[in-house]
């Protein structure tokens, strides 16, 4: 029976995965580093070797080795990891982490998250208020909605169980080597544990345990 122990840090992320394994320090649930993602940035970007990292514009760290489109738009906060790859038309707003390996691709916005190594949103994704982990990957189209259409605050639903995050911006939390289909949104307060699909063209809200296939609302299997 899935509850909100599920939806911890712990059961989420492989925090070795990311630059970013600090901010969830003290952290029981991962939403509650979304209000930190800025000024960790600039905190953790004033100590990256020059040697691998290099500094661009206002509080913008970006690896050397990392492949950066020209038409690419990247506002600080942000760091963009080791052999990261920013493709044509990427618009990064800001208040982003993007992980070693990771891939941001064509007209793909992200604002405020934390894309774990290996992470890919390749084609046309809207990603904000959000932490995807490692290897999680989100077909062309697929999209996390951050604010609920009555601009009320967000609350997480596991099994029987809620839990109030105080917060009017959270898009998803994506455990490990999610698989988000095509054209599938993920409403505000989505939570997908590790390893599980969803079906494309879905309508996502709540907790989706891990090891799932998510087919639609009230349609969950568990893979074999």
């Amino acid at each position: 029976m899935a509850c909100l122990k599920d939806t911890q840090i712990n059961a989420l992320y492989t925090l070795e995965e990311t630059i970013a394994k600090d901010i969830f320090d003290g952290a029981v649930y991962p939403w509650e580093v979304l209000s930190k993602i800025g000024s960790y940035i600039v905190e953790l970007g004033n100590t990256l070797p020059e040697e691998i990292y290099e500094r661009k514009g206002d509080n913008v760290w970006i690896a050397k080795s990392a492949k950066v489109y020209p038409s690419a738009y990247i506002n600080g906060p942000a760091i963009i990891d080791e052999d990261a790859e920013i493709r044509h038309c990427a618009f990064i707003r800001g208040n982003a982490i993007v992980g070693k390996g990771a891939v941001v691709g064509n007209s793909t916005e992200l604002k405020n998250v934390i894309l774990f190594n290996k992470v890919q949103v390749p084609h046309y994704n809207y990603v904000g208020d959000s932490i995807l982990g490692f290897k999680a990957h989100m077909g062309a189209g697929s999209i996390t909605s951050n604010v609920k259409s009555d601009k009320t605050l967000v609350v997480v639903r596991a099994g029987g169980e809620e839990l109030a995050t105080g917060l009017k911006k959270f898009g998803a939390m994506l455990g490990d080597n999610v698989e988000v289909g095509c054209n599938s949104v993920l409403n505000p307060g989505t939570v997908i544990g590790k390893q599980s699909n969803v079906y494309p063209t879905s309508m996502v809200r709540g907790f989706i345990p891990a090891g799932s296939i998510y087919k639609k609302q009230g349609e969950i299997a568990q893979k074999e």
